[in-house]
């Protein structure tokens, strides 16, 4: 047996003798390592999830592998904890393409780490075209088209980096939307975000907070799954909001989904 293998099956082992003697039934994400180092993984330069040798910390030509254990729960919980470090990810990839975290709510007087946020590029306020990405429902955040895509096949079709990128290229501004971020654990419990405590809200106080009173007159949107329904919904709410206020509804607005 490989000296890579002895460490794991010692990890898990330890993981479970150390619940049952909690009484712990359940894992939580938080007992899981915190990067994708940790996690004896990292992409390489195709944008691929590989194994990480762990004698030479180089990346070897092994893919991620779901069932480490005999524990099914075990490895649930351990691709969710996954998942998690995996949204980290792909914000800083966010921010290496020179998007910028913004609060939502922007205006309110809760503290920062209890709201939302969105990324947008350096232009997103003052461009007259920009683009609009919205992902579907689940546990994908900003900047994600599919967790599993990004897992199993490669960053470049499963973020939105590529659309990203070709906007910038076509002198787009850019809002990456984040509808799935909607609770703030308080005092150990679960509490919605005001202003993003599900999707349609979100959408509404990114709309409210940035792009209604930015400079744009041309919008291009690329909806995902669910966030195709949000749009066909908000829209509704664009057309009312328009009547009412005899604002001039934006010139071009065109909705693309994304397949």
């Amino acid at each position: 047996m490989s000296l890579r293998n002895i460490v794991r099956k010692t990890e898990i082992i330890n993981f479970i003798i150390l619940h049952k003697l909690l009484g712990i039934t359940t894992m939580a994400c938080s007992d899981f390592p915190k990067s994708l180092n940790e996690f004896g993984y990292d992409f390489d330069a195709d944008g691929k999830l590989k194994k990480l040798n762990i004698e030479t910390g180089l990346l070897i030509n092994e893919g991620f592998e779901f069932n480490v254990s005999e524990n099914p729960q075990y490895n649930q919980k351990r691709y969710e904890a996954l998942g998690e470090v995996i949204n980290e990810y792909v914000y800083s990839l966010l921010e290496k393409e020179g998007l910028n975290r913004l609060p939502l709510p922007k205006q309110s007087t809760i503290s920062e780490n209890k709201k939302s946020f969105i990324f947008a590029s350096n232009d997103a306020l003052e461009n007259e075209k920009i683009l609009i990405l919205i992902h579907g429902s689940g546990v994908v955040r900003a900047g994600q088209w599919a967790r599993r895509l990004i897992i199993n096949d490669s960053l470049f079709t499963g973020t939105q980096i590529p659309y990203i990128r070709k906007a910038k290229d076509l002198g787009y501004g850019l809002f990456v939307l984040n509808t799935n971020d909607n609770f703030r654990s308080i005092k150990g419990k679960p509490s919605k975000i005001k202003g993003s405590g599900d999707s349609h809200e979100h959408l509404k106080t990114v709309w409210n907070d940035y792009i209604g009173p930015s400079n744009s007159k041309y919008v291009a949107i690329v909806a995902h799954s669910y966030g195709g329904e949000c749009i066909v919904k908000f829209a509704s709410y664009l057309i009312l909001l328009t009547f009412i206020i005899k604002k001039k509804l934006i010139n071009s607005m065109i909705i693309i989904p994304y397949l």
